[in-house]
């Protein structure tokens, strides 16, 4: 079916709002493709407005609204015909930081609220974890892995899909033992044991993926952990980003304070390193 016949809502990465219309001519454009006669027209973008909070600015122009502003013109104008399935490409990519926060949950929220079938393009992990019921990952142009958010975060298939999603710590050694679901890798002299996700002879190159939300720094010692020193830490403002070497292996964490400076005890949960 050509195009223009699928009946598709499409919102750009660039938005693609046209500089001369209004907000709500840009809206009702697709409505006057459609032959919808002037008075519905008025009253659908009115409501497609109010939906996204803009009514009040239906007479300007693109060039006098915020970058969030104009990211809803251009959703309001894919949802005012009401398609069966609406197309995001990186809706979101073009907001600063603290913009996009804010975007990600009113989206969220608009999709939910609406019931849309929304099918949403994006390399921000965290952007598709907040937005999406279920995430196609894709490595290269082939499935890598598919499922919920829960179960990309918890439990990755692969190499690639654990180091995608969130943010993580790689150990990179040699694999010395695998047995009941259960693996251990020698990094730096020393043996890790964690959750066995690889395929790989015990003797073989492989690596360790443990999120920073994991690695516990200065605890009891359960056995599973380096003796590493402090290279670096970095205030974040509700925690802090420590960065540990040995060797030619480097660890980041989280703490709740800053660290002394010289070595520290960094351990691994075996249940939260995965080996690959």
């Amino acid at each position: 079916m050509p195009a223009e016949q699928r009946g598709l809502g499409l919102v750009f990465q660039s938005y693609a709002l046209w500089p001369h219309r209004t907000v709500q001519d840009n809206v009702a454009y697709g409505l006057k493709l459609r032959g919808v006669a002037a008075d519905e027209i008025k009253t659908r973008v009115a409501k497609a407005l109010e939906q996204i909070g803009l009514g009040h600015l239906a007479a300007r122009y693109p060039h006098q609204l915020s970058g969030g502003q104009q990211q809803r013109v251009a959703l309001a104008r894919a949802l005012v015909y009401e398609p069966p399935v609406i197309l995001l490409d990186e809706p979101l990519s073009n907001l600063d930081a603290k913009l996009r926060e804010e975007a990600r949950a009113w989206l969220r929220q608009l999709i939910t609220s609406l019931g849309l079938s929304a099918l949403c393009v994006t390399h921000d992990q965290v952007e598709a974890m907040a937005l999406a019921d279920r995430i196609i990952l894709l490595n290269g142009g082939v499935v890598e892995q598919e499922g919920t958010p829960t179960e990309l975060y918890t439990a990755p298939r692969s190499l690639f899909a654990a180091e995608f999603m969130g943010s993580n710590s790689q150990l990179n050694g040699t694999l010395a033992s695998r047995q009941g679901g259960q693996a251990e890798i020698e990094v730096e002299g020393q043996r890790l044991r964690g959750v066995d996700r690889g395929s790989a002879a015990p003797g073989a190159a492989a690596t360790g993926v443990i999120r920073l939300e994991a690695v516990r720094v200065d605890g009891a010692s359960g056995g599973n952990g380096l003796t590493m020193t402090l290279a670096t830490q970095m205030y974040l403002g509700e925690r802090w980003e420590v960065v540990f070497t040995r060797g030619a292996t480097t660890v980041r964490a989280y703490a709740h304070a800053p660290l002394a400076e010289g070595e520290h005890h960094v351990e691994f949960p075996p249940d939260a390193l995965w080996i690959f």
